[in-house]
């Protein structure tokens, strides 16, 4: 079953924050009860979204099916692949995740105007873009890239300014608010991600729930995340036309959310032309858990007669490490190192099961 997240548009959004309209609906779909799904769908974005969607999303698919020689011109595993492009980086199940290749990039700062301590503590922040100048057909990629990123934080930021109401005044002084954090911020991070094709098979569980097939169960640990509709490009075998928009390949593809004290995950959906942001983990925090995240994942499968490709792009709107979000002042930094032990807890436990 799918299921259809609260929807408001973006100039309700900008014109009745603080309204208890607004509110109800911000309740219902990020608060802390029974059902909800930690998302919310903003419609009625500018007019050059779903053209600037589309076309990051097909330099994406050049992008990611470049020769591997060009890819690692613009990797940077001293940041431990966080900027530029990542494939084959991230472990999985226990292995190295060769489905999806990412590029990542902070749309709003090339290089972060901070100390070199910080540059040189959180390189997977503060160690700059990498772009992939000088290759033929991306000259395009940086300022789509930005510019799409730059919607999607500016809706991020209405949302935000609707969110406040929530956060405890324990937590942040009144001369802070959760979009100031997100505005002010040197660490916000976009990922264009590219779902390679998956060879069909006769095996008949294309249809099954997969999950961690594409992308593991977790709680995000932004404050908010904006999320775009993926987009599904279908390629010739021999590669010489340009790759098609087709529907998703079957009806299991796409984000799982588990619903607020459910265990069946259900299949959420976001509309071309919207824009979907789910609460992070920080935003928990802030607001002591009256916005809460929810469980999520990826899954299905693209297999097709020909080769399907699923695009998409995620924006991580979050504090800068040294921002207070949690009590007992604890900083985002401190927060995210808190986070990564937890899911290296959670994996040793599981490979000790097995």
């Amino acid at each position: 079953m799918t299921y259809e997240p609260t929807t408001i548009s973006l100039s309700d959004l900008l014109s009745n924050a603080g309204s208890e309209e607004l509110n109800q609906k911000i309740v219902a779909a990020l608060g802390s009860g029974p059902g909800c799904l930690g998302i919310i769908v903003i419609k009625d974005l500018p007019s050059d979204f779903p053209a600037l969607r589309e076309k990051l999303f097909r330099l994406a698919h050049q992008l990611a099916t470049l020769p591997d020689e060009f890819k690692e011109r613009f990797t940077s595993p001293e940041t431990s692949y966080l900027f530029g492009w990542s494939h084959g980086k991230e472990i999985m199940n226990g292995k190295p995740d060769t489905q999806k290749g990412s590029f990542y990039a902070n749309p709003l700062i090339d290089v972060p105007d901070v100390s070199d301590r910080l540059r040189k503590d959180h390189p997977e922040y503060y160690a700059g873009n990498v772009w992939p100048d000088g290759v033929e057909g991306l000259e395009d990629f940086e300022k789509t890239f930005k510019a799409l990123g730059k919607i999607v934080f500016d809706v991020g930021i209405a949302l935000a300014k609707a969110c406040e109401r929530f956060v405890s005044p324990t937590i942040l002084n009144s001369s802070v608010t959760i979009a100031t954090l997100i505005s002010s911020s040197k660490c916000n991070k976009a990922r264009l991600l590219h779902y390679y094709p998956q060879p069909p098979s006769g095996d008949g569980d294309d249809e099954d729930i997969q999950n961690d097939a594409l992308c593991g169960t977790h709680l995000d640990h932004s404050l908010l995340t904006g999320l775009c509709s993926a987009m599904y490009l279908s390629s010739s075998k021999d590669n010489e036309t340009e790759p098609q928009i087709v529907d998703s390949p079957n009806d299991s593809t796409g984000l799982w959310i588990y619903p607020r004290n459910s265990k069946d995950p259900v299949k959420v959906t976001i509309p071309r032309d919207c824009l979907a942001f789910q609460t992070g983990e920080a935003l928990s925090l802030l607001t002591s858990n009256k916005l809460s995240a929810t469980p999520h994942f990826v899954s299905g499968s693209t297999k097709s007669q020909n080769p399907v490709s699923r695009e998409t792009f995620a924006f991580f709107l979050q504090p800068d490490v040294d921002d207070v979000i949690g009590p007992d002042r604890e900083t985002f930094g401190q927060f995210t190192k808190r986070v990564l032990g937890r899911h290296y807890a959670e994996k040793a436990a599981e490979e000790a099961e097995d």
